[in-house]
Protein backbone atom coordinates (compact mmCIF):
# COMPACT_ATOMS: atom_id res chain seq x y z
CA UNK A 1 0.00 0.00 0.00
CA UNK A 2 1.23 3.32 -1.03
CA UNK A 3 0.12 6.92 0.29
CA UNK A 4 -0.30 10.40 -1.38
CA UNK A 5 -0.26 13.60 0.99
CA UNK A 6 -1.10 16.65 -0.50
CA UNK A 7 -0.24 20.15 0.89
CA UNK A 8 -28.48 21.27 8.61
CA UNK A 9 -30.90 20.28 6.40
CA UNK A 10 -34.19 21.24 7.51
CA UNK A 11 -34.86 21.23 11.49
CA UNK A 12 -34.91 16.78 12.15
CA UNK A 13 -35.11 15.28 15.08
CA UNK A 14 -32.86 12.76 15.86
CA UNK A 15 -33.49 9.71 17.60
CA UNK A 16 -32.10 7.97 20.30
CA UNK A 17 -31.27 4.16 19.92
CA UNK A 18 -32.15 2.49 22.87
CA UNK A 19 -31.37 -0.99 23.99
CA UNK A 20 -34.56 -3.40 23.72
CA UNK A 21 -34.49 -3.74 27.81
CA UNK A 22 -35.28 -0.26 28.45
CA UNK A 23 -37.89 0.19 25.16
CA UNK A 24 -40.93 0.73 26.37
CA UNK A 25 -42.63 0.39 23.53
CA UNK A 26 -42.19 -0.22 19.65
CA UNK A 27 -42.84 3.07 17.74
CA UNK A 28 -45.90 2.48 15.30
CA UNK A 29 -44.67 5.00 12.95
CA UNK A 30 -41.26 2.58 12.50
CA UNK A 31 -43.27 -0.17 11.50
CA UNK A 32 -45.64 2.64 8.73
CA UNK A 33 -42.26 3.30 7.04
CA UNK A 34 -41.71 -0.12 6.12
CA UNK A 35 -44.06 0.33 3.58
CA UNK A 36 -43.70 4.62 3.32
CA UNK A 37 -40.30 3.87 2.43
CA UNK A 38 -41.37 2.05 -0.87
CA UNK A 39 -43.24 3.91 -2.40
CA UNK A 40 -40.98 7.64 -2.09
CA UNK A 41 -40.70 9.51 -5.35
CA UNK A 42 -36.28 9.53 -6.81
CA UNK A 43 -35.47 13.10 -6.66
CA UNK A 44 -31.65 13.97 -7.56
CA UNK A 45 -29.33 15.70 -5.15
CA UNK A 46 -29.86 19.34 -4.49
CA UNK A 47 -27.89 21.80 -5.82
CA UNK A 48 -25.99 23.88 -3.22
CA UNK A 49 -25.74 22.62 1.22
CA UNK A 50 -28.38 24.86 2.45
CA UNK A 51 -25.68 25.78 6.12
CA UNK A 52 -28.23 25.15 8.93
CA UNK A 53 -28.25 28.88 10.55
CA UNK A 54 -29.46 26.88 13.70
CA UNK A 55 -26.69 24.29 14.11
CA UNK A 56 -24.40 24.45 17.50
CA UNK A 57 -21.50 27.15 17.65
CA UNK A 58 -19.93 24.12 19.22
CA UNK A 59 -18.93 22.37 16.02
CA UNK A 60 -16.36 25.69 15.44
CA UNK A 61 -12.99 24.08 15.73
CA UNK A 62 -14.38 20.51 15.64
CA UNK A 63 -13.10 19.15 12.16
CA UNK A 64 -14.76 16.14 10.58
CA UNK A 65 -12.67 13.24 8.89
CA UNK A 66 -14.20 12.00 5.83
CA UNK A 67 -13.58 8.27 4.65
CA UNK A 68 -14.24 7.60 1.11
CA UNK A 69 -13.43 4.12 -0.37
CA UNK A 70 -13.22 3.57 -3.71
CA UNK A 71 -13.23 0.75 -6.31
CA UNK A 72 -13.77 1.24 -9.86
CA UNK A 73 -15.92 4.89 -9.06
CA UNK A 74 -14.34 6.60 -12.42
CA UNK A 75 -17.67 7.87 -13.11
CA UNK A 76 -18.76 9.47 -10.23
CA UNK A 77 -15.94 9.66 -8.24
CA UNK A 78 -14.76 13.39 -9.44
CA UNK A 79 -18.62 14.36 -8.62
CA UNK A 80 -18.92 12.99 -4.85
CA UNK A 81 -15.23 14.97 -4.08
CA UNK A 82 -16.72 17.90 -5.15
CA UNK A 83 -20.01 17.42 -3.32
CA UNK A 84 -18.01 17.13 0.09
CA UNK A 85 -16.18 19.49 -0.56
CA UNK A 86 -19.28 21.92 -0.82
CA UNK A 87 -20.46 20.55 2.73
CA UNK A 88 -20.28 23.48 5.15
CA UNK A 89 -18.17 21.50 7.91
CA UNK A 90 -14.87 21.67 8.37
CA UNK A 91 -13.10 18.23 7.15
CA UNK A 92 -10.19 16.30 5.74
CA UNK A 93 -11.37 14.14 2.75
CA UNK A 94 -9.41 10.92 3.09
CA UNK A 95 -9.50 8.64 -0.16
CA UNK A 96 -8.73 5.04 -0.23
CA UNK A 97 -8.31 3.31 -3.79
CA UNK A 98 -8.54 -0.49 -3.26
CA UNK A 99 -6.92 -1.19 -6.36
CA UNK A 100 -9.64 -0.25 -9.11
CA UNK A 101 -8.62 -1.21 -12.54
CA UNK A 102 -11.02 0.99 -14.67
CA UNK A 103 -8.91 4.21 -14.75
CA UNK A 104 -10.26 5.40 -10.98
CA UNK A 105 -6.37 5.27 -9.84
CA UNK A 106 -5.40 6.88 -13.01
CA UNK A 107 -8.03 9.52 -12.45
CA UNK A 108 -6.84 10.20 -8.47
CA UNK A 109 -2.92 10.08 -9.33
CA UNK A 110 -3.21 12.45 -12.76
CA UNK A 111 -5.90 15.03 -11.49
CA UNK A 112 -8.16 14.39 -8.19
CA UNK A 113 -5.20 13.54 -5.82
CA UNK A 114 -4.43 17.20 -5.12
CA UNK A 115 -8.05 18.03 -4.24
CA UNK A 116 -8.29 16.05 -1.17
CA UNK A 117 -6.02 15.35 2.04
CA UNK A 118 -4.75 12.06 1.60
CA UNK A 119 -4.94 9.42 -0.73
CA UNK A 120 -3.95 5.60 -0.39
CA UNK A 121 -3.30 3.17 -2.77
CA UNK A 122 -3.87 -0.34 -2.14
CA UNK A 123 -1.65 -3.11 -3.85
CA UNK A 124 -4.67 -5.51 -4.41
CA UNK A 125 -8.14 -5.76 -3.77
CA UNK A 126 -8.85 -6.38 -0.52
CA UNK A 127 -12.54 -5.29 -0.01
CA UNK A 128 -14.55 -1.67 1.07
CA UNK A 129 -13.87 -3.02 5.16
CA UNK A 130 -10.05 -3.33 4.45
CA UNK A 131 -10.21 0.19 2.41
CA UNK A 132 -12.09 1.51 6.04
CA UNK A 133 -9.77 0.07 8.33
CA UNK A 134 -6.46 2.41 6.59
CA UNK A 135 -8.67 5.41 6.24
CA UNK A 136 -10.00 5.26 9.58
CA UNK A 137 -6.16 4.61 11.19
CA UNK A 138 -5.04 7.70 9.22
CA UNK A 139 -7.65 10.22 10.05
CA UNK A 140 -7.03 13.06 12.41
CA UNK A 141 -10.34 14.91 12.92
CA UNK A 142 -12.62 14.99 15.90
CA UNK A 143 -15.15 12.68 13.92
CA UNK A 144 -15.02 10.26 11.53
CA UNK A 145 -18.05 9.74 8.52
CA UNK A 146 -18.01 7.06 6.31
CA UNK A 147 -18.82 8.17 2.10
CA UNK A 148 -19.34 6.02 -0.18
CA UNK A 149 -18.64 6.98 -3.32
CA UNK A 150 -20.94 6.16 -5.84
CA UNK A 151 -23.62 9.15 -5.10
CA UNK A 152 -26.10 7.36 -3.40
CA UNK A 153 -25.90 9.36 -0.05
CA UNK A 154 -25.53 13.19 0.11
CA UNK A 155 -22.91 15.25 1.86
CA UNK A 156 -24.96 17.74 2.67
CA UNK A 157 -26.50 15.75 5.16
CA UNK A 158 -23.04 15.73 7.37
CA UNK A 159 -24.14 18.82 9.23
CA UNK A 160 -27.52 16.56 10.64
CA UNK A 161 -25.84 13.82 11.16
CA UNK A 162 -23.03 15.23 13.79
CA UNK A 163 -25.69 17.03 15.50
CA UNK A 164 -25.99 14.74 17.78
CA UNK A 165 -22.45 14.39 18.75
CA UNK A 166 -21.69 17.83 18.65
CA UNK A 167 -24.42 18.88 21.19
CA UNK A 168 -23.15 15.86 23.50
CA UNK A 169 -25.70 13.53 23.26
CA UNK A 170 -24.10 10.71 21.13
CA UNK A 171 -20.95 9.09 20.90
CA UNK A 172 -22.03 7.63 17.31
CA UNK A 173 -24.58 8.36 14.99
CA UNK A 174 -26.12 6.55 12.14
CA UNK A 175 -27.80 7.93 9.27
CA UNK A 176 -31.08 5.34 8.63
CA UNK A 177 -32.66 5.20 5.12
CA UNK A 178 -35.88 3.84 6.44
CA UNK A 179 -36.60 6.63 8.97
CA UNK A 180 -37.18 10.81 7.51
CA UNK A 181 -38.81 12.26 5.37
CA UNK A 182 -36.15 13.09 2.41
CA UNK A 183 -36.46 11.39 -0.87
CA UNK A 184 -35.64 7.83 -1.58
CA UNK A 185 -35.37 5.74 -4.88
CA UNK A 186 -37.55 3.41 -5.29
CA UNK A 187 -35.75 0.25 -6.37
CA UNK A 188 -35.20 -3.51 -5.02
CA UNK A 189 -38.15 -4.70 -3.02
CA UNK A 190 -36.30 -7.60 -2.37
CA UNK A 191 -32.79 -6.01 -1.29
CA UNK A 192 -34.72 -3.92 0.88
CA UNK A 193 -36.19 -6.78 2.46
CA UNK A 194 -33.07 -8.25 2.97
CA UNK A 195 -31.57 -4.96 4.79
CA UNK A 196 -34.44 -4.90 6.81
CA UNK A 197 -34.34 -9.16 7.43
CA UNK A 198 -30.23 -8.18 8.61
CA UNK A 199 -30.77 -5.29 11.00
CA UNK A 200 -33.20 -6.79 12.82
CA UNK A 201 -31.34 -10.31 13.20
CA UNK A 202 -28.43 -7.59 14.10
CA UNK A 203 -30.55 -5.95 16.36
CA UNK A 204 -31.44 -9.24 18.32
CA UNK A 205 -27.71 -10.12 19.25
CA UNK A 206 -26.83 -6.40 19.98
CA UNK A 207 -30.12 -5.15 21.68
CA UNK A 208 -30.68 -2.50 19.98
CA UNK A 209 -33.51 -0.88 18.10
CA UNK A 210 -31.73 0.16 14.95
CA UNK A 211 -33.61 0.69 11.82
CA UNK A 212 -30.72 0.57 9.45
CA UNK A 213 -27.49 -1.28 10.27
CA UNK A 214 -26.30 -1.47 6.78
CA UNK A 215 -26.08 2.40 6.30
CA UNK A 216 -23.08 3.44 4.78
CA UNK A 217 -23.21 7.26 6.87
CA UNK A 218 -22.21 6.13 10.28
CA UNK A 219 -20.28 9.04 12.64
CA UNK A 220 -18.14 8.23 15.29
CA UNK A 221 -15.85 9.82 17.57
CA UNK A 222 -12.81 9.28 16.51
CA UNK A 223 -10.91 7.93 19.02
CA UNK A 224 -13.50 5.20 19.50
CA UNK A 225 -13.62 3.97 16.19
CA UNK A 226 -9.80 3.76 16.23
CA UNK A 227 -10.22 1.55 19.36
CA UNK A 228 -12.34 -0.80 17.82
CA UNK A 229 -9.97 -3.73 15.71
CA UNK A 230 -12.17 -4.30 12.48
CA UNK A 231 -11.69 -7.88 11.08
CA UNK A 232 -14.02 -8.01 8.11
CA UNK A 233 -12.66 -6.68 4.62
CA UNK A 234 -15.73 -6.70 2.59
CA UNK A 235 -19.47 -5.56 3.27
CA UNK A 236 -18.53 -7.59 6.57
CA UNK A 237 -17.58 -4.37 7.98
CA UNK A 238 -21.13 -2.99 8.92
CA UNK A 239 -22.30 -5.68 11.29
CA UNK A 240 -18.70 -6.45 12.70
CA UNK A 241 -18.41 -2.39 13.81
CA UNK A 242 -22.28 -2.29 14.87
CA UNK A 243 -21.44 -5.61 17.46
CA UNK A 244 -18.12 -4.14 18.68
CA UNK A 245 -19.89 -1.00 19.18
CA UNK A 246 -23.21 -2.16 20.80
CA UNK A 247 -20.36 -3.88 23.41
CA UNK A 248 -19.00 -0.24 24.22
CA UNK A 249 -22.30 0.73 25.63
CA UNK A 250 -22.09 3.92 24.12
CA UNK A 251 -24.78 6.97 23.18
CA UNK A 252 -26.04 5.55 19.34
CA UNK A 253 -28.32 8.11 17.83
CA UNK A 254 -30.31 7.66 14.84
CA UNK A 255 -30.67 10.78 11.92
CA UNK A 256 -33.13 10.11 8.64
CA UNK A 257 -31.64 10.47 5.55
CA UNK A 258 -31.99 10.74 1.87
CA UNK A 259 -31.18 8.07 -0.24
CA UNK A 260 -30.35 8.33 -3.79
CA UNK A 261 -29.44 4.48 -4.87
CA UNK A 262 -28.15 3.22 -8.15
CA UNK A 263 -29.27 0.19 -10.05
CA UNK A 264 -26.18 -2.98 -10.76
CA UNK A 265 -26.41 -1.39 -14.34
CA UNK A 266 -25.31 1.75 -12.95
CA UNK A 267 -22.68 0.25 -10.95
CA UNK A 268 -24.13 -1.45 -7.39
CA UNK A 269 -21.87 -3.88 -6.35
CA UNK A 270 -23.33 -5.27 -2.77
CA UNK A 271 -24.66 -8.96 -3.66
CA UNK A 272 -26.45 -11.91 -2.15
CA UNK A 273 -23.31 -13.13 -1.42
CA UNK A 274 -22.38 -10.41 0.75
CA UNK A 275 -25.91 -11.33 2.77
CA UNK A 276 -25.11 -14.28 3.73
CA UNK A 277 -21.75 -13.57 4.41
CA UNK A 278 -23.50 -10.71 6.90
CA UNK A 279 -25.32 -13.43 8.43
CA UNK A 280 -21.99 -15.27 9.49
CA UNK A 281 -20.67 -11.84 10.41
CA UNK A 282 -23.84 -10.95 13.06
CA UNK A 283 -23.49 -14.72 14.22
CA UNK A 284 -19.63 -14.50 14.79
CA UNK A 285 -19.39 -11.38 16.59
CA UNK A 286 -23.19 -11.27 18.22
CA UNK A 287 -22.09 -15.04 19.95
CA UNK A 288 -18.27 -14.57 20.18
CA UNK A 289 -16.60 -11.49 21.74
CA UNK A 290 -13.65 -10.78 18.98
Amino acid sequence: MSAFYPGLLKDREPEMVFSFSTKQRLHFDSWCQWWYSLGIKQSAFPRKCAEDKNSSDEVEGMKLSVIIPVFNEKNTLKEIIARVKESPVEKEIIIVDDYSTDGTRALLQNELALQVDKVFYHDRNMGKGAALRTGIKEAAGDLVIIQDADMEYDPCEYQALIDPIIKGKADVVYGSRFSGTGPHRVLYFWHSLGNRFLTLLSNMFTDLNLTDMETCYKVFRRELIQSIDIHENRFGFEPEVTAKIARKGVRIYVVGISYYGRTYEEGKKIGWKDGVRAIYVILKYGLFKK
